[in-house]
């Protein structure tokens, strides 16, 4: 299990961001996918507690269905990111299907921060929306969503690889509640103790 993005793909494709250099203690949780019903106000009022802010990668798709909660998200001083409208892939999907997607994302998610779905993009996508968006990608995968990996695998997925300047990715997902339920708290926790910040992206 890869929890690390591979060092190979950080030198084929620099113009995305991987992690963020900083002299500061910070650490950048994302949240991928939402929003969700349940579990995005969950990890909301969880962020509260640890007084942590996030970015959202949000699909425009679940942003027409629950307004609401988006809007809560930036309420609350967090950023938000377009994450397609429709989940696409692509490595499965035109150019001209796939950009068209992004801006129906773009009509609910005012953001110029873009995160490929499964991090599948090729260069020639890559080098077309790199001049409207920050392409992020991620230093830690914490395979939340995964229904072999245990919650404690997950912490640990979560901890072991992280330091300042990570971008860590988490899911809020109904798939992923199981894990996050029990990691999301215990990370924050780990990482307040030690001093660090939790702060979003930026454009």
């Amino acid at each position: 299990m890869n929890v690390k993005s591979p060092y190979i793909l950080k030198k084929l494709f620099p113009g995305l961001i991987w992690e963020i250099v900083t002299p500061k203690k910070e650490v950048f949780l994302t949240f991928d996918d939402g929003p969700h019903p349940e579990v995005t106000p969950w990890i909301l009022k969880c962020l509260d507690d640890y007084d942590a802010k996030a970015t959202f990668f949000c699909v425009g798709e679940n942003v027409c269905k629950y307004p609401d909660i988006y809007n809560t998200i930036i309420n609350k001083g967090h950023m938000v990111g377009n994450h397609s409208y429709n989940h696409l892939s692509g490595w499965k999907t035109t150019n001209y299907e796939y950009f068209e997607n992004i801006e129906k994302a773009g009509e609910l998610i005012e953001s110029r921060l873009f995160r490929p779905p499964y991090g599948r993009i090729t260069p020639s996508q890559i080098k077309i929306l790199k001049h409207d968006f920050r392409i992020i990608m991620w230093s830690i995968l914490t395979y939340d969503y995964d229904v072999m990996v245990s919650k404690e695998q997950c912490l640990k997925n979560s901890i072991k690889s992280t330091k300042s300047g990570s971008i860590v990715v988490f899911h809020d997902s109904a798939k992923s509640y199981k894990n996050l339920y029990y990691t999301l708290p215990l990370f924050l926790e780990h990482f307040t103790k030690l001093g660090f910040r939790f702060n979003p992206m930026q454009y």
